[in-house]
């Protein structure tokens, strides 16, 4: 009878974002033993390379975002609960220098084809569930669901984005400020 796993991936994948978020793109799997407190051996183990690693983790991601993205939308005011589900994207990233890690770690991501494909999926994945949450909103003056999502997606990639490299404020502060930008214009304000 096999062992019951004591590590779980989730741990792994925990422990990958966090040493991504500190070291970019050069982190090694060694960076993702030591921070979860586990061999190298555990890690190779069960996803074999960096890129079943980063593959592991672009599919927790999209996973893990859909889901915040839909409870966050579960409010009894629909436009509110599409505000919600859009801030809920980038929760918990305040270090500009962690957003900046991220950023590279996109950028080495989209040279390898399964790894793009994947981000493909998870940026597919959040514009549905975008588009989902919209097709419940009264927004007047707002475009179709399908060109509403991706709207709004794009606005939270761009405003990522553009904070990763000009931080100035906060990321909510800023995600807050013009989501509802939008989301004003399209309600007629």
């Amino acid at each position: 009878m096999a062992r019951p796993k004591t590590i779980t991936d989730e741990r792994l994948l925990t422990a990958t974002a966090e040493v991504i978020g500190r070291k970019g793109p050069g982190f090694t799997m060694a960076d993702v033993a030591a921070q979860a407190d586990v061999s190298v051996g555990t890690v190779a183990l069960r996803f074999g390379s960096k890129s079943g690693l980063l593959q592991a983790l672009t599919r927790q991601t999209t996973a893990d975002i859909t889901q915040r993205m839909r409870q966050a939308a579960a409010r009894e005011d629909p436009v509110e609960g599409l505000r919600a589900a859009l801030l809920s994207w980038f929760e918990g990233m305040t270090d500009p220098a962690e957003a900046q890690n991220h950023l590279a770690q996109l950028g080495v991501d989209l040279i390898d084809p399964e790894l793009r494909a994947l981000l493909a999926d998870l940026y597919a994945a959040t514009e549905q569930t975008v588009v989902d949450i919209t097709r419940r909103v009264d927004l007047p003056h707002g475009p179709p669901p399908e060109r509403a999502g991706r709207v709004l997606t794009g606005l939270l990639y761009g405003v990522s984005m553009d904070w990763s490299v000009r931080p100035r404020g906060a990321l909510a502060d800023r995600l807050e400020q013009d989501v509802d930008a939008v989301l004003d214009a399209w309600k007629g304000r």
